[in-house]
């Protein structure tokens, strides 16, 4: 009997998160929606192929993700109450320490200008991951992260098939094996409610664009590194073996050359933007 009521206590709690988050998740909560045909077809010229409007804001939103999902990491390895949440916040520290020190590598060098804060909408989700605890925060912690690992998952499947930029390839790769880990680690939480999680991805956005869209970095402004030490790639990193024998993302070894000294340090804290190599122009 008691048993029975755990496990009713367990779904109404999982059914009001579901409902708070019906309410302020939107498809553009990531930041990252199907790209239009005039957005891809904002063509400028680069020495590592055309580089278009979605490829731009793929590296951006890749350097948003990290902003907020690293510290929400920190906050699950605290606050989580099980393992498996615990350990689904030290795979976010992971995958996001990486994918920083990569989007901070490559943008420079595609003359895109990275934010170094989250968006309102992603800071309100840390908020909300603060004020949060026990089994409640746990719930909250593994859906709120299923639902927008999901949304973007998606996004990066269509700029890996549409750009032409061998860099942003490269990128979208690594991204989709982070992404996919994540999404595999809030599920294993056995915390996540998935028909909820499927509707809320395909949700009418409901806020308007300011909530999505981060401060701009003040002219001159040194950008922000997130992590706190060297990033050590995960078992699912790309490497040249695997990546059709283009060339390692793996931060230690970006364009063959390795990140700066700011980069591979890692101080946790606003750096200047690492030094950077140039690799020969991509074949035609």
């Amino acid at each position: 009997m008691r048993s029975r009521y755990f496990v009713t206590g367990t779904s109404l709690l999982i059914g009001s998160v579901v409902v708070t988050l019906a309410v302020i998740v939107s498809p553009v909560m990531t930041g990252l929606t199907q790209e239009s045909a005039t957005n891809l077809s904002k063509m400028t010229n680069n020495q590592f192929g055309p580089l278009s409007g979605a490829d731009k804001d793929f590296v951006v939103k890749v350097r948003l993700a990290g902003l907020w999902e690293y510290p929400a990491g920190k906050i699950g390895i605290q606050k989580g109450t099980t393992e498996q949440v615990k350990t689904a916040g030290k795979h976010l520290l992971d995958g996001h320490q990486l994918l920083d020190a990569i989007s901070r590598d490559v943008a420079p060098q595609l003359g895109i200008t990275l934010p170094n804060k989250p968006t309102p909408q992603q800071q309100g989700f840390l908020d909300t991951m603060n004020a949060k605890t026990g089994k409640d925060f746990d719930t909250y912690y593994a859906n709120i992260l299923r639902v927008t690992h999901g949304q973007i998952f998606s996004s990066i499947a269509k700029i890996r098939q549409t750009t032409k930029n061998s860099l942003v390839r490269r990128l979208a790769v690594q991204a989709n094996n982070t992404v996919l880990d994540h999404i595999t680690q809030m599920e294993k939480t056995g915390m996540v409610n998935f028909d909820s999680a499927v509707s809320q991805i395909t949700t009418t956005p409901t806020e308007g664009p300011e909530f999505t869209t981060p401060p701009k970095p003040a002219p001159g402004e040194p950008t922000f590194i997130v992590g706190t030490s060297k990033p050590t790639p995960p078992p699912n990193s790309v490497s040249t073996a695997d990546n059709g024998g283009e060339q390692s993302l793996d931060p230690n070894v970006v364009n063959g050359a390795g990140l700066g000294a700011g980069a591979a340090s890692g101080a946790g804290g606003i750096t200047t933007p690492p030094a950077v190599s140039s690799p020969p122009p991509a074949a035609p």
